[in-house]
């Protein structure tokens, strides 16, 4: 056996590496737009008509989502860790409890989504639309979120430590007991926004000034 043949022999006991995502749980999505607690890990639904769909619980953690539709669709409970969502339409798309964390979000619209217990922590959220969405309890801590539109958006208890909202539209967004340590602001829009118990320490303010109010005096007594 020559050693081009032998090489081909080996190559050919090599696994062939399966797909992440089930392929019955793929052909099922696209054809019924029903699969709650579906595998789809990884999966390519580009430009995917899933509007209304319902795919709560479902794992898309990875999975390519640019472009598709899922208005109105229930995402409640699913994990969408890493996914690509830029340019996607989820008006009003239910993903409560939903963990998102990692995930793609770019010019991606959620105008009146129900994001409420969401796990958003370091997403990319640039110039997302996010206005009138309800993102109370939700965790934004580091997300970038630079020139997105939050005008009257719930974010009562949300996480926004660290998190970078640069030139950010929060017109009438109701930060009630938000956690804004850390986080830049810097040429945000807070008109008529409600900031009543949120926590400001090392807050880069909309005018650059940085908030320290908020900060907890360390209690550590002087050396002599």
């Amino acid at each position: 056996m020559n050693g081009r043949t032998f090489a081909a022999a080996a190559l050919s006991l090599l696994p062939v590496a399966a797909p992440a995502w089930v392929e019955a749980d793929l052909r099922q999505t696209l054809a019924t737009k029903t699969c709650a607690t579906c595998d789809l890990s990884d999966s390519d639904l580009r430009r995917a008509d899933l509007m209304g769909a319902d795919l709560s619980g479902a794992n898309l953690s990875g999975a390519k989502l640019w472009a598709s539709d899922l208005d109105r669709a229930t995402l409640t409970g699913a994990n969408l860790a890493g996914a690509n969502l830029g340019a996607a339409r989820l008006t009003t798309a239910d993903l409560s409890q939903a963990s998102l964390a990692g995930a793609y979000l770019t010019t991606t619209d959620l105008s009146r989504a129900n994001l409420t217990g969401a796990d958003l922590g370091g997403a990319v959220l640039t110039q997302t639309r996010l206005d009138g969405a309800d993102l109370s309890g939700a965790n934004l801590a580091r997300a970038y979120m630079e020139l997105s539109s939050l005008a009257g958006a719930n974010l009562t208890g949300a996480d926004l430590r660290g998190a970078n909202l640069t030139s950010a539209n929060l017109a009438g967004a109701v930060l009630t007991g938000a956690k804004l340590d850390g986080a830049v602001l810097l040429g945000a829009d807070l008109e008529a926004a409600a900031l009543d118990r949120a926590s400001l320490c090392n807050t880069v303010m909309p005018d650059g000034r940085r908030e320290t109010a908020g900060c907890v005096p360390s209690t550590t007594a002087p050396t002599d």
